[in-house]
């Protein structure tokens, strides 16, 4: 990940802003550090949403309904159908019809999507590399399991 400007500039909040939101705050700042990068990763075969979609799909196989992916999400499901549709057409995903029920569908990971994931996540290995190098790889397994409970309460709250 490139330096920015601001990169050394101490963060300034409010003495009255909550820990938490400044908490919430700098994840967000991350976030958006990270899906910056990942979309450079990805490039244009591979938008940053698909790219999500296709991840979410490695680790939790199966067959997922569109639906049961933008609540995942927090998208319309119009927008996960767009995201979903392009990936269909790259061959990245495959989407059939339910036969029990005619109008759902079910989403499922190519051999195609999971190569796409794996060669976009190695191309952001020297970010994610140079990263751990100067953050340290105990310091992220020591706030791992923070992480996750953050946002398991936060997908609890939805």
């Amino acid at each position: 990940m490139k330096k920015s400007v601001a990169a050394d500039a101490p963060i300034r909040y409010r003495e009255t802003d909550p820990v938490a939101f400044k908490a919430l705050n700098e994840i967000g700042i991350i976030a958006q550090l990270v899906r910056t990068e990942l979309e450079r990763a990805a490039g244009d075969a591979l938008s940053g949403a698909g790219f999500n979609v296709l991840n979410h799909l490695a680790r939790l196989p199966g067959d997922w309904a569109p639906a049961r992916l933008a609540r995942a999400f927090q998208v319309t499901k119009g927008a996960m159908t767009n995201t979903l549709q392009r990936l269909e057409a790259a061959g990245y995903v495959k989407i059939v019809g339910d036969p029990a029920d005619g109008r759902a569908k079910h989403v499922t990971i190519t051999a195609k999507g999971l190569k796409a994931r794996n060669a976009t996540l190695a191309r952001l290995m020297p970010a994610i590399s140079a990263f751990t190098a100067t953050v340290g790889e105990e310091t992220l397994a020591r706030l791992l399991p923070d992480l996750a409970r953050l946002r398991a309460a936060l997908d609890e709250a939805r």
